[in-house]
């Protein structure tokens, strides 16, 4: 049985994927990380009957007799949790967005130096895994592409960590130079998007979108467009992230991307 531990378990996300494990056979939820929470019983925070799962009000506190550390939280936690956790021996699943190509170096450094392992996914659905996939393949043949990135209009960062991470490893295969550089757009240059990893995102906050990611390929006479849809419940994250957990007590260093844990299993 392999020991996890929440941070956000009482989130949108993290509750869900805290409940998987409680449901599941061959996972124990040994710890649960909420500040506003602390001290009460995970199950009982949530509106149900007491698991016996104490939360904690730091990742500090929560990380005895744990293997594997789950966050779902906010950047500006999840990179300390992840160096706290690695540093403790801690294998670390970050379902996160908001952590930059820089803050991931950084990360899989200390893992590497620890040997601990690390998966991280701007998106854990495994759809959007596949869409990932379709993507980088692409990029080889087609360089020339921009990137949509829709999320509901309270979302805090932008872009999300699905577009973010798209952006960073598209950069990794192919880079194209624009027709007209950024700066030499006359008129609102910033209508342009931000460039990350090479590659212009732009990114929409409108009411009815929880979160969709979006890249147009295009060559002269013809376009290609890859969309990843997700709906409004967190259920589409629980499989992937699962499979991470139980995936990462094998691995050493930064696995970044979903699809690239697929695929190297």
């Amino acid at each position: 049985m392999t020991a996890v531990c929440v941070a956000g378990a009482t989130g949108w996300t993290g509750q869900a994927i805290a409940q998987s494990i409680l449901a599941s056979e061959d996972l124990v939820l040994g710890g649960a990380v909420s500040r506003s929470a602390a001290g009460r019983d995970l199950g009982e925070v949530w509106g149900g009957p007491a698991v016996g799962v104490s939360v904690s009000a730091d990742v500090e506190s929560a990380l005895r007799e744990v293997e594997v550390l789950v966050d779902y939280t906010s950047a500006d936690a999840a990179k300390h949790h992840a160096l706290t956790a690695i540093g403790a021996g801690v294998h670390v699943v970050i379902g996160t967005s908001g952590l930059s190509a820089i803050d991931f170096d950084e990360i899989d450094a200390a893992a590497r130096s620890a040997k601990v392992g690390v998966v991280a996914a701007g998106n854990f659905s495994l759809t959007a895994a596949m869409a990932q996939a379709a993507a980088l393949l692409a990029a080889r043949f087609l360089p020339q592409r921009e990137i949509i990135d829709y999320a509901s209009a309270s979302k805090p960062d932008a872009p999300s960590g699905t577009a973010r991470e798209l952006a960073e490893r598209l950069g990794q295969i192919s880079s194209h130079p624009l027709a007209v550089p950024v700066s030499e757009v006359g008129g609102h240059p910033e209508a342009r998007g931000a460039s990350i990893g090479g590659t212009q995102v732009h990114s929409v906050r409108l009411p009815s979108f929880v979160v969709s990611t979006e890249v147009v390929f295009a060559q002269p006479d013809e376009r290609l467009v890859i969309r990843h849809d997700a709906g409004g419940t967190p259920t589409p994250y629980v499989a992937g992230t699962l499979l991470a957990v139980r995936a990462v007590p094998q691995l050493v260093g930064l696995t970044r991307g979903l699809d690239s844990l697929l695929l190297a299993s």
